[in-house]
């Protein structure tokens, strides 16, 4: 493939989303970090986020940002939502007219309430603009297990030739046009493995967890949809397949952080022991000023986020997660 990639984020998914690239297309992979750019380089390694695993050979870095995304055909953001718009304005200042911006990250904007997309759209208007996402464990895909993806964008031309760049081996790439449900269904998720942890750390069986995990799943469809999604991608790989990944793999980080939550530790000390981010810790408050804004309840969202906000205890709060005088099944709560 004659496409050059730039690839911002030296993370565990964003080093691994180059790999698989690695493989289709020439890329270069910027990490704020020197000693991950030389190990990358030299050493065909990113140990700290993914232990042993060896990375290709084509696979080069960059401390530079200029010389990751100038040349670029394609770029792609793997940087955590809170400093997505600080590195894409550096991007802006060195990238070509109309070149693709795909989004990996998983989350959104604070101030804004912005998904990435939309902050794509801020700052580089005119650009085509997608996501990747899906139930994608680093680890696992960097293992040469069997994985699959959904790559969004409106652009169905555009779409198409992404679809190329990033399926690789048993790393299956399916295309969508609904951007804003695929971005969603990947952010909304996570704020339910937190839950899905608090269950898990207070030794709640899996029925308990099918039933979070199906709660959970209608609370974030109704957001999505009121915001634009499609139902439907909300019971695909953006959705459903993500929410069930996140929710019951140990090396899901939200999952992580609410089985934290469960010991009775802050989140502020969780987070200091974390050196990835749990993206559901860091939108939840956006979360729910959007179920607010669109006039849609969710009670296991707002429960989790009264966890998170030091309101209660996860101890506390548990019982309520799952109502106890339900409703229809079709019914919030």
């Amino acid at each position: 493939m004659n496409l050059k990639v730039g690839l911002l984020g030296g993370g565990s998914w964003g080093t691994t989303v180059a790999s698989l690239v690695a493989r289709n297309a020439p890329i270069t992979l910027w990490a704020r970090n020197a000693d991950t750019v030389t190990e990358i380089n030299q050493q065909h390694r990113n140990s700290k986020y993914l232990g042993d695993a060896t990375l290709p050979e084509r696979l080069r870095a960059s401390t530079d940002i200029q010389e990751t995304v100038a040349d670029a055909d394609v770029v792609v953001m793997a940087i955590p939502s809170q400093n997505f718009r600080l590195v894409l304005e550096e991007v802006k200042q060195h990238v070509r007219p109309w070149v693709p911006i795909v989004s990996l990250t998983k989350g959104l904007e604070l101030d804004t309430r912005m998904r990435m997309t939309e902050v794509i759209n801020d700052v580089l208007p005119g650009h085509p603009v997608g996501v990747l996402t899906g139930p994608n464990l680093a680890r696992e895909i960097m293992a040469g297990q069997a994985a699959a993806s959904v790559i969004a964008m409106a652009d169905k031309v555009i779409l198409a030739e992404l679809q190329k760049l990033f399926k690789s081996g048993l790393f299956r790439v399916y295309t969508n046009d609904d951007v804003v449900g695929c971005e969603l269904g990947g952010v909304l998720k996570n704020i339910i493995a937190i839950a899905v942890g608090m269950g898990d750390g207070q030794g709640a069986g899996d029925n308990t967890r099918a039933a979070l995990i199906t709660r959970g799943l209608a609370e974030v469809t109704r957001l999505g949809v009121a915001m634009g999604g499609r139902p439907e991608t909300f019971a695909g790989l953006a959705g459903m397949g993500d929410m069930i990944a996140t929710c019951t793999s140990p090396q899901s980080r939200n999952r992580h952080v609410g089985i934290e939550l469960a010991q009775g530790r802050t989140m502020e000390a969780i987070a200091a022991d974390m050196f990835m981010v749990a993206e559901g810790a860091k939108s939840a408050p956006a979360v729910m000023a959007l179920a607010e804004e669109f006039g849609v309840e969710m009670p296991i969202a707002r429960d989790v986020y009264r966890v998170l906000n030091g309101e209660c205890t996860a101890r506390g709060i548990y019982k309520g997660l799952l109502r106890v005088d339900p409703g229809a099944e079709h019914e919030p709560g």
